[in-house]
């Protein structure tokens, strides 16, 4: 049995950290969804989305808040304090970027959806269910293998994003004739794309801490 193994048998199961990770993720697996409801949704339909999308954001917000306090007054954590940060952090980031997204859909009242987009949010949708999976295999550990899958899964999820991306930016130059439309278009894409970027740093967190405890 590794040092590791002793201490994390040694250590009281956590009661505090991962019911607010497991709260984050559920929250960040619904606000996807609902991003990805509001793409496919008819414009009239589409602000009942975007206001819930709203409110998910908050709440996870507020779910990392909790966080934060629980750390300043818990002196036993389940692993390093540096890590309970990053990794609640990177998840907040996710979904701060597909709030973003959201926003910008609406402030600029964008009418017509393009597939890239559609595309986005759904790939941003599997990469945040693949997150959820990643925290329950934290929980206890005993799966490194899975961990590390999971996150694999993440990174090459983010690098379809980016081609996606990519190819959406060369077409609206090449295609979009208004100004305009080329700047709402490109801030829209951009912050989907950064999204799945922050998934990948979310995978990032999980893949470091699954190996300094396995």
């Amino acid at each position: 049995m590794s040092l590791n193994s002793i201490f994390q048998f040694l250590v009281p199961k956590d009661k505090k950290f991962f019911p607010l990770f497991e709260q984050a993720s559920s929250n960040l697996i619904l606000l996807a969804e609902t991003l990805h409801e509001a793409v496919n949704a008819p414009k009239s339909e589409r602000e009942e989305y975007y206001r819930k999308v709203e409110e998910l954001e908050a709440t996870i917000e507020e779910i990392t808040h909790k966080t934060h306090l629980e750390l300043s007054r818990n002196f036993i954590t389940p692993f390093d304090r540096e890590d309970i940060h990053s990794l609640i952090k990177a998840i907040d980031n996710v979904a701060d970027n597909m709030h973003g997204a959201a926003s910008r859909m609406r402030l600029y009242q964008i009418e017509k959806i393009t597939k890239s987009i559609r595309k986005l949010t759904e790939i941003n949708l599997e990469a945040c269910q693949l997150i959820g999976i990643g925290i329950k295999e934290l929980k206890d550990l005993k799966n490194p293998k899975a961990i590390k899958d999971t996150c694999k899964k993440i990174n090459k999820l983010e690098s379809k994003a980016d081609s996606v991306f990519d190819k959406a930016v060369a077409d609206i130059f090449e295609n979009e004739m208004d100004a305009k439309n080329i700047i709402k278009y490109k801030e829209v894409l951009s912050a989907l794309e950064m999204a799945s970027d922050k998934c990948k740093s979310v995978a990032n967190v999980m893949e470091q801490i699954s190996v300094k405890h396995s």
